[in-house]
C-alpha cells in the first residue's frame, strides 16, 4: 500500500499510483505554464500561490474520475489544471474579502502586495482558465460557465444570509454547495468526461463529486476553529473574526435558542457576536468554541456528507479507482 498526496490517500496498485503521480506533475508543469506572463510582476503574483504548494485536490479528483476511461487523454491533464486555476483564482479574492494575511503557510497576496493586486492577478488566472477551456470543447465551457455561476451564486448567498424563517443550518449547506461542492463536482466530471467514460458513469462521479466538496468544506470549517495556523497554513478562526458564521457555530446558536440551552452557549453567543478584531476576545471566543459540543456535532456532520459521497459511487464496477475514491472520502475527514 502507498501513499499519494498530502492527503495520505492509500492507493493499492503501482500502476494506478504512478498514473496519478505523473498526471499530477503534469498538472504542476502545466500550472506554472498558464501562470507565465510577458509582465515579470505579474508572473510573480500569479505564481505565488502555485509554488506555495497546496493539496491539488481538485487535479486529483481529475486524475482519478478519468480511469474510468482513458486516463491518457489529452483532455485531462488541461482539464485538472483548468479547475485548479479556477480554484486559486477564488483563493485571491477570498483573501481580500477575508482580509487574511496567511494562506497556504505564506503571506496571502493581498498582505504581501495589496488588494488591487490580489483582485487583479485572480481576474488574471479566471482569463487563463478560460482560455485553456476554449481548447477543450463547447461543452467544457458550458460545464465550467455552470459551475462557476453557482460558485458565485454561493458567495453571495452567504453574504446575504438566510432569508426570513429560513433555517440558517440548510442555508448554509446550500452556500457551501455553491461555494465549495460545484467546482468538485467539475472536477470529477470534466476528469471522467474528458477520458470517454459512458454518461451514466460521468453523471455518478459527478454526484459524488458535489458530496465529497460539502464535506471537504466542512472539515475546512472543523480546522479553521480546531487547528492551528501551522497545522492548516491558514490564520485560524478568520472566519470568526470576520464574523462568517460557520457550522459550529450554526450548531452553537441553535442550542442556545432551543430548551436545552444553557447560560454558558448563550454567553458564548453573545462573544462570537461582539467584536472580535480584539486579540484577547478572539483567543477566548476560540478557546471556548473549541471545547465546546457543538464543534464535535460539525465534525460529525462532515462525516456524514462523506459517507454519502461514498454510498453514491455503489453502482460502479469495483476497480482500483473506485476503491481510491472511497479512500478519499476518509482521508477528506
Amino acid at each position: 500500500m502507498t501513499v499519494v498526496g498530502p492527503f495520505g490517500l492509500s492507493v493499492r496498485d503501482q500502476a494506478l499510483e504512478a498514473d496519478v503521480q505523473a498526471g499530477l506533475a503534469a498538472v504542476e508543469e502545466g500550472l506554472l505554464e498558464a501562470t507565465k506572463s510577458d509582465v515579470p510582476f505579474i508572473t510573480e503574483s500569479a505564481q505565488h500561490l502555485v509554488r506555495a504548494g497546496g493539496k491539488r485536490f481538485r487535479p486529483l479528483l481529475v486524475m482519478l474520475a478519468a480511469h474510468f476511461g482513458d486516463p491518457h487523454s489529452p483532455g485531462v491533464v488541461p482539464s485538472a489544471v483548468v479547475v485548479e486555476l479556477t480554484h486559486l483564482a477564488t483563493l485571491y479574492h477570498d483573501d481580500v474579502m477575508d482580509e487574511a494575511d496567511v494562506r497556504r503557510g505564506v503571506a496571502s497576496a493581498n498582505a504581501r502586495w495589496n488588494n488591487s493586486v490580489a483582485v487583479l492577478t485572480g481576474d488574471f488566472l479566471f482569463a487563463r482558465a478560460s482560455h485553456m477551456l476554449a481548447d477543450l470543447g463547447p461543452e467544457a465551457v458550458r460545464i465550467q460557465a455552470e459551475a462557476f455561476e453557482r460558485l458565485v451564486t454561493g458567495q453571495i448567498l452567504e453574504t446575504a444570509g438566510p432569508d426570513a424563517g429560513r433555517d440558517p443550518i440548510d442555508h448554509y449547506l446550500d452556500v457551501l454547495a455553491g461555494k465549495t461542492g460545484s467546482l468538485v463536482a467539475v472536477a470529477c466530471r470534466l476528469g471522467a468526461m474528458m477520458s470517454g467514460a459512458d454518461e451514466s458513469t460521468v453523471n455518478i462521479l459527478t454526484q459524488y463529486g458535489e458530496r465529497l466538496g460539502t464535506a471537504f468544506q466542512l472539515a475546512d470549517d472543523v480546522l479553521d476553529i480546531a487547528s492551528d495556523s501551522h497545522e492548516s497554513g491558514k490564520t485560524p478562526g478568520t472566519d470568526l473574526r470576520e464574523g462568517v458564521a460557520t457550522l459550529p457555530v450554526l450548531h452553537l446558536r441553535a442550542r442556545a435558542e432551543s430548551a436545552a440551552g444553557t447560560d454558558e452557549d448563550r454567553a458564548l453567543c453573545e462573544l462570537l457576536a461582539g467584536d472580535l478584531t480584539d486579540d484577547a476576545r478572539h483567543a477566548e471566543a476560540l478557546a471556548l468554541l473549541r471545547a465546546h459540543p457543538a464543534l464535535e456535532q460539525a465534525r460529525r456532520d462532515t462525516v456524514r456528507y462523506a459517507e454519502e459521497a461514498r454510498a453514491t459511487l455503489a453502482p460502479l464496477p469495483s476497480c482500483l479507482a473506485k476503491s481510491a475514491l472511497e479512500s478519499l472520502c476518509d482521508a477528506v475527514v
